[in-house]
């Protein structure tokens, strides 16, 4: 495996580490439906709260979650509604962003609740 993966990995591991610190329950990690993506699925509160983990080794060039840009959120939101429908979710939804900066642990972990609401489609 690349070792930008494996970074990817070990920072995904960090978040679903804090996560679970932090009280939240996680249904999924990495669920994928044909090309779509989603890194962690979780539930705290009865709330589903679907979780983009960025990873970097620093922040010389920006911070991790400027890497979810609006194409990134309308792909992550594509596959929420398609994980929503899936399982027929009728709870309270929203969409965070946790930001893992480091080489290896400890590292530092940034939680954005509430990063984005899911863009809306004009058609």
């Amino acid at each position: 495996m690349a070792e930008h993966n494996e970074l990817g990995k070990t920072g995904e591991d960090a978040a679903v580490a804090y996560l679970e610190q932090h009280g939240f329950s996680i249904l999924h990690r990495n669920w994928r439906m044909k090309h779509l993506e989603l890194d962690i699925i979780a539930e705290k509160e009865g709330e589903v709260v679907f979780v983009e983990v960025k990873t970097r080794r620093d922040t010389q060039y920006n911070e991790p979650h400027e890497a979810v840009d609006g194409r990134k959120m309308r792909r992550i939101a594509h596959a929420a509604n398609a994980y929503i429908r899936l399982f027929r979710i009728d709870n309270p939804i929203r969409f965070d962003i946790v930001a893992v900066v480091g080489q290896a642990a400890p590292f530092r972990i940034t939680h954005i609740e509430d990063a984005f609401y899911p863009p809306l489609q004009t058609y």
